[in-house]
């Protein structure tokens, strides 16, 4: 009889410790990922932007968009939108590989992308992350 008892005691230890550590996975796995900062820019110089802006001429080239993400417990991808008005103009996937990451994208701009711009920053299920909005001008 106390070897029966001492044996269900384990069994229903293990499971609990089964159910526990899958619950502790699962919320590491979707951790609160945050945009710590993030900048349109145009150049990234060791990892950091340089001469970000919020309105740029559209003579500039060629944009950056740089952000800082923190809080992933295990790689992930984020994704930056880049927009002209409402029109999407480029889609970027980036890996995040640690709980701080700094990532970027570019986009190269045309003579006639002139006016408002944004870019979203997507987390792994689509949703917007953090909004960054500039503009192009003449």
């Amino acid at each position: 009889m106390k070897k029966t008892f001492k044996l269900s005691r384990f069994i229903i230890v293990v499971m609990a410790l089964g159910l526990f550590l899958t619950t502790a996975a699962t919320a590491q796995e979707s951790g609160a990922l945050n945009v710590e900062s993030a900048a349109v820019c145009e150049n990234i110089v060791d990892r950091e932007p340089v001469g970000a802006g919020t309105s740029f001429s559209v003579t500039v080239g060629k944009l950056c968009f740089f952000t800082k993400i923190v809080g992933a417990q295990t790689p992930i991808d984020i994704t930056h939108v880049w927009y002209c008005g409402d029109t999407e103009r480029a889609r970027v996937t980036l890996s995040v590989k640690t709980n701080s990451w700094r990532t970027y994208s570019s986009k190269i701009i045309q003579a006639h992308e002139i006016g408002s711009w944004h870019v979203d920053v997507l987390g792994r299920a689509g949703e917007v992350l953090e909004t960054v909005k500039f503009e192009v001008v003449q």
